[in-house]
Protein backbone atom coordinates (compact mmCIF):
# COMPACT_ATOMS: atom_id res chain seq x y z
CA UNK A 1 0.00 0.00 0.00
CA UNK A 2 1.02 3.65 -0.62
CA UNK A 3 1.93 6.15 2.31
CA UNK A 4 0.94 9.07 -0.09
CA UNK A 5 -1.49 11.53 1.15
CA UNK A 6 -4.09 13.38 -1.20
CA UNK A 7 -4.78 16.75 -0.26
CA UNK A 8 -8.07 17.93 -0.41
CA UNK A 9 -8.48 20.65 -3.49
CA UNK A 10 -8.33 24.47 -2.02
CA UNK A 11 -9.52 25.58 -5.16
CA UNK A 12 -13.10 25.06 -7.08
CA UNK A 13 -12.87 26.15 -10.93
CA UNK A 14 -16.70 26.96 -11.62
CA UNK A 15 -17.89 27.63 -15.32
CA UNK A 16 -21.07 29.89 -15.32
CA UNK A 17 -23.13 30.97 -17.98
CA UNK A 18 -25.81 34.05 -18.73
CA UNK A 19 -28.59 32.49 -16.97
CA UNK A 20 -26.38 33.05 -13.54
CA UNK A 21 -26.90 30.99 -10.12
CA UNK A 22 -30.00 28.80 -11.74
CA UNK A 23 -27.04 27.30 -13.79
CA UNK A 24 -25.05 25.83 -11.47
CA UNK A 25 -24.86 22.76 -9.72
CA UNK A 26 -25.49 21.71 -6.13
CA UNK A 27 -21.31 21.42 -5.54
CA UNK A 28 -20.88 24.35 -7.21
CA UNK A 29 -23.39 25.94 -4.70
CA UNK A 30 -21.73 24.00 -1.73
CA UNK A 31 -18.11 25.40 -2.86
CA UNK A 32 -19.42 28.84 -2.72
CA UNK A 33 -20.62 28.48 0.53
CA UNK A 34 -17.84 27.13 2.02
CA UNK A 35 -15.28 29.51 -0.22
CA UNK A 36 -12.80 31.90 2.20
CA UNK A 37 -11.68 33.70 -0.90
CA UNK A 38 -14.06 33.97 -4.64
CA UNK A 39 -12.24 35.37 -7.95
CA UNK A 40 -14.37 36.13 -11.27
CA UNK A 41 -14.53 38.99 -13.92
CA UNK A 42 -16.57 42.09 -12.49
CA UNK A 43 -19.91 40.60 -14.77
CA UNK A 44 -19.56 36.93 -13.97
CA UNK A 45 -19.30 38.11 -9.68
CA UNK A 46 -22.78 40.25 -10.91
CA UNK A 47 -24.09 37.01 -12.75
CA UNK A 48 -23.93 35.32 -9.42
CA UNK A 49 -24.76 37.78 -7.72
CA UNK A 50 -21.86 37.86 -5.38
CA UNK A 51 -19.54 40.67 -3.70
CA UNK A 52 -16.24 38.58 -4.53
CA UNK A 53 -12.57 39.66 -5.85
CA UNK A 54 -12.54 41.19 -9.33
CA UNK A 55 -10.22 39.60 -11.45
CA UNK A 56 -7.13 42.38 -12.36
CA UNK A 57 -7.48 44.41 -15.99
CA UNK A 58 -5.49 42.47 -17.82
CA UNK A 59 -6.45 39.66 -16.86
CA UNK A 60 -4.08 37.82 -13.98
CA UNK A 61 -4.34 34.52 -12.11
CA UNK A 62 -1.88 35.86 -9.58
CA UNK A 63 -4.24 37.05 -6.94
CA UNK A 64 -5.81 33.23 -6.91
CA UNK A 65 -2.02 31.60 -6.54
CA UNK A 66 -1.65 34.21 -3.58
CA UNK A 67 -4.22 32.34 -1.51
CA UNK A 68 -3.04 29.02 -2.43
CA UNK A 69 -4.18 26.37 0.12
CA UNK A 70 -7.51 28.43 1.44
CA UNK A 71 -10.91 27.73 -0.19
CA UNK A 72 -11.05 29.63 -3.33
CA UNK A 73 -13.37 29.49 -5.89
CA UNK A 74 -12.77 30.97 -9.32
CA UNK A 75 -15.77 31.70 -12.25
CA UNK A 76 -14.87 31.47 -15.56
CA UNK A 77 -16.96 31.83 -18.85
CA UNK A 78 -18.45 28.34 -19.50
CA UNK A 79 -16.20 25.44 -20.14
CA UNK A 80 -13.06 26.88 -18.07
CA UNK A 81 -10.56 24.41 -20.18
CA UNK A 82 -11.83 25.56 -24.22
CA UNK A 83 -10.09 28.76 -24.07
CA UNK A 84 -10.98 29.84 -20.64
CA UNK A 85 -8.93 30.71 -17.78
CA UNK A 86 -8.75 26.93 -16.43
CA UNK A 87 -6.46 26.28 -19.25
CA UNK A 88 -3.80 29.32 -17.39
CA UNK A 89 -3.92 28.45 -13.77
CA UNK A 90 -3.90 24.56 -13.84
CA UNK A 91 -0.38 24.46 -15.52
CA UNK A 92 0.95 26.29 -12.25
CA UNK A 93 -0.90 23.74 -10.13
CA UNK A 94 -0.98 19.71 -9.45
CA UNK A 95 -4.16 18.26 -10.82
CA UNK A 96 -4.89 17.65 -6.80
CA UNK A 97 -5.02 20.95 -6.11
CA UNK A 98 -8.44 21.74 -7.66
CA UNK A 99 -11.81 20.72 -9.10
CA UNK A 100 -13.33 21.80 -11.72
CA UNK A 101 -17.68 22.24 -12.47
CA UNK A 102 -18.24 23.04 -16.21
CA UNK A 103 -20.98 24.89 -18.14
CA UNK A 104 -21.99 24.09 -21.71
CA UNK A 105 -19.50 25.83 -23.83
CA UNK A 106 -20.08 28.09 -25.74
CA UNK A 107 -18.97 26.79 -28.86
CA UNK A 108 -21.32 23.76 -28.00
CA UNK A 109 -24.42 26.23 -27.51
CA UNK A 110 -23.44 27.68 -31.00
CA UNK A 111 -22.92 24.62 -32.57
CA UNK A 112 -26.49 22.96 -31.40
CA UNK A 113 -28.49 26.72 -32.45
CA UNK A 114 -26.37 26.20 -35.85
CA UNK A 115 -27.07 22.45 -36.09
CA UNK A 116 -23.35 21.64 -36.23
CA UNK A 117 -21.14 18.86 -35.54
CA UNK A 118 -18.94 20.60 -33.07
CA UNK A 119 -15.85 18.16 -34.71
CA UNK A 120 -16.65 19.54 -38.09
CA UNK A 121 -15.91 22.87 -36.96
CA UNK A 122 -13.28 25.00 -36.18
CA UNK A 123 -13.22 26.92 -32.94
CA UNK A 124 -11.28 29.92 -32.13
CA UNK A 125 -11.04 32.60 -29.05
CA UNK A 126 -10.26 35.84 -30.56
CA UNK A 127 -10.37 38.10 -27.45
CA UNK A 128 -6.57 39.02 -27.92
CA UNK A 129 -5.46 37.38 -31.23
CA UNK A 130 -5.53 38.72 -34.60
CA UNK A 131 -8.35 37.25 -37.18
CA UNK A 132 -5.26 36.49 -39.24
CA UNK A 133 -5.20 33.20 -37.07
CA UNK A 134 -8.44 32.30 -39.16
CA UNK A 135 -6.22 32.29 -42.17
CA UNK A 136 -4.89 28.62 -42.53
CA UNK A 137 -8.20 27.24 -42.20
CA UNK A 138 -10.07 29.45 -44.11
CA UNK A 139 -11.99 27.69 -47.26
CA UNK A 140 -15.11 27.17 -49.22
CA UNK A 141 -17.70 25.18 -46.79
CA UNK A 142 -15.59 25.34 -43.40
CA UNK A 143 -17.43 26.25 -40.77
CA UNK A 144 -16.02 28.19 -37.77
CA UNK A 145 -17.07 29.62 -34.39
CA UNK A 146 -15.70 32.47 -32.15
CA UNK A 147 -15.58 34.46 -29.38
CA UNK A 148 -14.90 37.84 -29.84
CA UNK A 149 -13.64 40.94 -27.38
CA UNK A 150 -16.99 42.91 -28.07
CA UNK A 151 -19.72 43.90 -30.91
CA UNK A 152 -17.28 46.63 -32.41
CA UNK A 153 -14.72 43.35 -33.08
CA UNK A 154 -17.75 41.89 -34.95
CA UNK A 155 -17.74 44.22 -37.33
CA UNK A 156 -13.74 44.01 -38.02
CA UNK A 157 -14.22 40.32 -38.82
CA UNK A 158 -16.44 41.29 -40.97
CA UNK A 159 -14.37 43.70 -42.70
CA UNK A 160 -11.43 40.61 -42.46
CA UNK A 161 -13.40 38.11 -44.11
CA UNK A 162 -14.39 40.59 -46.96
CA UNK A 163 -10.99 42.20 -47.46
CA UNK A 164 -9.68 38.21 -47.44
CA UNK A 165 -11.86 37.00 -50.29
CA UNK A 166 -14.15 35.99 -47.66
CA UNK A 167 -16.99 38.21 -48.30
CA UNK A 168 -19.64 36.20 -49.45
CA UNK A 169 -19.44 33.83 -46.01
CA UNK A 170 -22.18 34.39 -43.68
CA UNK A 171 -21.96 35.33 -40.31
CA UNK A 172 -23.67 35.17 -37.47
CA UNK A 173 -23.45 36.41 -34.12
CA UNK A 174 -24.55 35.77 -30.84
CA UNK A 175 -24.74 37.96 -28.05
CA UNK A 176 -25.33 37.00 -24.28
CA UNK A 177 -26.14 33.19 -25.43
CA UNK A 178 -27.96 31.08 -22.79
CA UNK A 179 -29.29 34.29 -20.93
CA UNK A 180 -32.78 35.92 -20.88
CA UNK A 181 -31.01 39.09 -23.47
CA UNK A 182 -30.09 36.26 -26.04
CA UNK A 183 -30.31 37.90 -29.45
CA UNK A 184 -28.88 36.77 -32.81
CA UNK A 185 -27.92 38.57 -35.82
CA UNK A 186 -27.46 36.94 -39.75
CA UNK A 187 -25.91 38.47 -42.60
CA UNK A 188 -23.14 38.29 -45.01
CA UNK A 189 -19.47 39.31 -43.68
CA UNK A 190 -20.23 41.70 -46.63
CA UNK A 191 -23.22 43.48 -45.56
CA UNK A 192 -22.70 42.68 -41.77
CA UNK A 193 -23.31 46.13 -40.53
CA UNK A 194 -25.18 45.54 -36.86
CA UNK A 195 -23.35 48.40 -34.57
CA UNK A 196 -25.45 47.36 -31.27
CA UNK A 197 -23.93 44.60 -30.30
CA UNK A 198 -22.25 44.41 -26.99
CA UNK A 199 -20.02 41.91 -25.28
CA UNK A 200 -20.53 38.69 -24.12
CA UNK A 201 -20.53 38.10 -28.03
CA UNK A 202 -19.65 35.24 -30.21
CA UNK A 203 -20.21 34.51 -33.93
CA UNK A 204 -20.17 31.25 -36.05
CA UNK A 205 -19.08 31.89 -39.81
CA UNK A 206 -19.48 29.26 -42.93
CA UNK A 207 -17.01 30.38 -45.30
CA UNK A 208 -17.50 30.46 -49.07
CA UNK A 209 -14.16 31.69 -50.84
CA UNK A 210 -11.24 30.12 -51.85
CA UNK A 211 -8.61 29.75 -49.26
CA UNK A 212 -4.84 28.58 -49.19
CA UNK A 213 -3.73 25.00 -50.82
CA UNK A 214 -3.22 22.72 -48.59
CA UNK A 215 -0.35 21.30 -50.64
CA UNK A 216 3.17 22.42 -50.54
CA UNK A 217 4.49 25.54 -52.93
CA UNK A 218 2.53 28.70 -52.04
CA UNK A 219 2.96 30.73 -54.78
CA UNK A 220 5.76 33.43 -54.34
CA UNK A 221 3.03 36.41 -54.73
CA UNK A 222 1.88 35.59 -51.81
CA UNK A 223 4.76 36.39 -49.51
CA UNK A 224 6.21 39.75 -48.47
CA UNK A 225 9.83 39.42 -50.02
CA UNK A 226 12.68 41.38 -51.69
CA UNK A 227 13.40 38.41 -53.73
CA UNK A 228 15.38 36.00 -51.37
CA UNK A 229 12.97 33.34 -51.27
CA UNK A 230 13.09 29.68 -52.00
CA UNK A 231 11.03 29.56 -55.20
CA UNK A 232 8.11 27.70 -55.44
CA UNK A 233 8.86 24.49 -56.89
CA UNK A 234 11.97 24.13 -54.98
CA UNK A 235 10.11 24.78 -51.57
CA UNK A 236 7.67 22.24 -52.37
CA UNK A 237 10.61 19.81 -53.04
CA UNK A 238 12.40 21.05 -50.09
CA UNK A 239 8.83 20.82 -47.79
CA UNK A 240 8.67 16.96 -49.10
CA UNK A 241 12.24 16.11 -48.03
CA UNK A 242 11.99 18.32 -44.41
CA UNK A 243 8.84 15.96 -43.82
CA UNK A 244 7.40 18.52 -40.56
CA UNK A 245 5.40 16.36 -38.26
CA UNK A 246 2.84 17.88 -35.77
CA UNK A 247 4.61 19.52 -32.63
CA UNK A 248 8.29 19.73 -34.52
CA UNK A 249 10.92 22.48 -33.59
CA UNK A 250 11.80 23.73 -36.65
CA UNK A 251 14.70 26.23 -37.12
CA UNK A 252 14.84 27.86 -40.36
CA UNK A 253 19.11 28.89 -41.15
CA UNK A 254 18.84 31.95 -43.02
CA UNK A 255 15.06 32.46 -43.31
CA UNK A 256 14.95 35.29 -46.25
CA UNK A 257 11.32 35.64 -46.55
CA UNK A 258 10.39 33.10 -44.08
CA UNK A 259 8.62 30.91 -46.41
CA UNK A 260 9.80 28.11 -45.36
CA UNK A 261 9.19 28.29 -41.89
CA UNK A 262 5.32 29.46 -42.78
CA UNK A 263 5.23 26.10 -44.67
CA UNK A 264 6.29 24.15 -42.58
CA UNK A 265 3.59 25.55 -40.05
CA UNK A 266 0.84 24.92 -42.06
CA UNK A 267 1.80 21.18 -42.38
CA UNK A 268 2.60 20.56 -38.96
CA UNK A 269 -0.14 21.29 -36.08
CA UNK A 270 1.56 22.62 -32.96
CA UNK A 271 4.98 23.01 -34.82
CA UNK A 272 7.11 25.56 -33.76
CA UNK A 273 9.68 27.85 -36.30
CA UNK A 274 12.75 29.86 -35.03
CA UNK A 275 13.53 31.81 -38.60
CA UNK A 276 16.86 33.35 -37.86
CA UNK A 277 17.94 36.26 -39.93
CA UNK A 278 21.06 38.46 -39.83
CA UNK A 279 19.55 41.59 -42.42
CA UNK A 280 16.58 43.69 -40.54
CA UNK A 281 14.68 44.59 -43.63
CA UNK A 282 14.15 40.40 -44.30
CA UNK A 283 13.23 40.49 -40.82
CA UNK A 284 10.65 43.02 -41.41
CA UNK A 285 9.16 40.83 -44.42
CA UNK A 286 9.42 37.65 -42.06
CA UNK A 287 7.38 39.23 -39.48
CA UNK A 288 4.49 40.27 -41.85
CA UNK A 289 4.25 36.90 -43.50
CA UNK A 290 4.26 35.41 -40.07
CA UNK A 291 1.31 37.72 -39.05
CA UNK A 292 -0.81 37.36 -43.03
CA UNK A 293 -0.82 33.73 -42.28
CA UNK A 294 -1.65 33.83 -39.02
CA UNK A 295 1.32 31.91 -37.46
CA UNK A 296 3.18 34.94 -35.33
CA UNK A 297 1.85 32.79 -32.24
CA UNK A 298 4.07 29.94 -33.53
CA UNK A 299 6.97 31.49 -35.37
CA UNK A 300 9.87 33.21 -33.92
CA UNK A 301 12.10 35.48 -35.26
CA UNK A 302 15.37 36.33 -34.62
CA UNK A 303 17.76 38.51 -36.15
CA UNK A 304 21.15 37.41 -35.46
CA UNK A 305 24.19 35.34 -37.20
CA UNK A 306 24.64 32.06 -35.71
CA UNK A 307 26.02 30.66 -33.56
CA UNK A 308 24.98 33.83 -31.50
CA UNK A 309 20.83 33.50 -32.39
CA UNK A 310 20.87 29.88 -31.26
CA UNK A 311 21.36 30.41 -27.66
CA UNK A 312 18.61 30.30 -26.20
CA UNK A 313 16.34 28.46 -28.90
CA UNK A 314 14.51 25.04 -27.97
CA UNK A 315 16.04 22.04 -29.32
CA UNK A 316 15.57 21.36 -33.02
CA UNK A 317 13.74 18.25 -34.38
CA UNK A 318 14.48 19.63 -37.71
CA UNK A 319 17.10 22.61 -39.15
CA UNK A 320 17.03 24.05 -42.69
CA UNK A 321 20.00 25.48 -43.89
CA UNK A 322 18.78 27.89 -46.88
CA UNK A 323 21.34 31.12 -46.67
CA UNK A 324 24.41 29.13 -47.66
CA UNK A 325 26.05 26.30 -45.57
CA UNK A 326 29.91 26.91 -43.99
CA UNK A 327 32.30 24.50 -42.15
CA UNK A 328 31.60 26.91 -39.33
CA UNK A 329 28.26 27.34 -39.44
CA UNK A 330 27.57 23.15 -39.93
CA UNK A 331 29.48 22.61 -37.17
CA UNK A 332 27.41 25.54 -34.86
CA UNK A 333 24.34 23.85 -35.64
CA UNK A 334 25.48 20.20 -35.79
CA UNK A 335 26.50 20.30 -32.09
CA UNK A 336 23.11 21.94 -30.59
CA UNK A 337 21.18 19.36 -32.38
CA UNK A 338 20.34 16.16 -30.21
CA UNK A 339 20.51 12.79 -31.83
CA UNK A 340 17.96 11.79 -34.16
CA UNK A 341 17.22 15.45 -35.52
CA UNK A 342 17.52 16.07 -38.84
CA UNK A 343 19.36 18.52 -40.92
CA UNK A 344 18.53 19.85 -44.46
CA UNK A 345 20.46 22.00 -46.26
CA UNK A 346 20.00 23.71 -49.58
CA UNK A 347 22.66 25.57 -51.36
CA UNK A 348 23.20 27.06 -55.52
CA UNK A 349 27.35 28.60 -54.63
CA UNK A 350 30.39 26.45 -55.67
CA UNK A 351 31.52 27.35 -52.17
CA UNK A 352 28.65 25.56 -50.68
CA UNK A 353 28.29 23.18 -52.61
CA UNK A 354 32.28 22.16 -52.29
CA UNK A 355 31.54 22.38 -48.11
CA UNK A 356 28.46 19.88 -48.33
CA UNK A 357 30.53 17.55 -50.75
CA UNK A 358 32.38 17.01 -47.72
CA UNK A 359 30.04 17.25 -45.27
CA UNK A 360 28.31 14.21 -46.42
CA UNK A 361 31.62 12.12 -46.84
CA UNK A 362 32.26 12.71 -43.33
CA UNK A 363 28.19 12.37 -41.98
CA UNK A 364 26.78 10.63 -44.61
CA UNK A 365 22.92 11.44 -45.37
CA UNK A 366 21.50 12.26 -48.97
CA UNK A 367 22.98 14.22 -52.02
CA UNK A 368 20.22 15.56 -54.21
CA UNK A 369 20.30 17.76 -57.16
CA UNK A 370 17.82 19.68 -58.97
CA UNK A 371 17.17 21.68 -62.21
CA UNK A 372 14.38 23.58 -63.27
CA UNK A 373 13.69 25.40 -66.14
CA UNK A 374 10.44 27.47 -67.28
CA UNK A 375 9.53 28.35 -70.42
CA UNK A 376 10.03 32.41 -70.99
CA UNK A 377 9.89 34.55 -74.60
CA UNK A 378 13.16 33.75 -76.84
CA UNK A 379 13.21 36.32 -79.69
CA UNK A 380 9.09 35.69 -81.19
CA UNK A 381 9.22 32.31 -79.88
CA UNK A 382 9.65 30.56 -76.56
CA UNK A 383 12.92 28.67 -75.31
CA UNK A 384 13.33 27.15 -71.94
CA UNK A 385 15.14 29.24 -69.25
CA UNK A 386 16.95 27.45 -66.54
CA UNK A 387 17.34 28.41 -62.81
CA UNK A 388 20.42 27.73 -60.95
CA UNK A 389 20.48 24.36 -59.90
CA UNK A 390 19.66 23.49 -56.41
CA UNK A 391 22.05 20.76 -54.48
CA UNK A 392 20.33 19.22 -51.27
CA UNK A 393 21.78 17.59 -48.60
CA UNK A 394 20.00 15.64 -45.25
CA UNK A 395 21.13 13.99 -43.02
CA UNK A 396 19.62 12.49 -39.64
CA UNK A 397 22.12 12.95 -36.59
Amino acid sequence: MSDTITPCPWLTIIGCGENGRSGLTEASRKAIETAKHIFGAKRHLSLMELDGTPFPVPFSITPVLDVRGEATVMFTSGDPFWYGAGGSIAVKLDPSEYVTHAAPSVFSMIAARMGWRIEDSHTFGLHASPFDKLRPVAANGVQVIVTLRDGDAALILAKWLTDHGFGESYMTTFQALGGDDETRHDAKASAFCFDTLTHPIAAAIKISGNGLSQASGIPDDAFYSDGQITKRPIRALTLSTIAPRPNDVFWDIGAGSGSISVEVLLAAKGATAYALETRTDRVENIVKNAEAFGLAHRMHVVNAHVPDGLTDLLAPDIVFIGGGITMDVFHAIWDLMPIGARLIANTVTLESEAAITLLSQEFGGTLMRAEIATAAPLGAKRGWKAARPVLQWSVMK
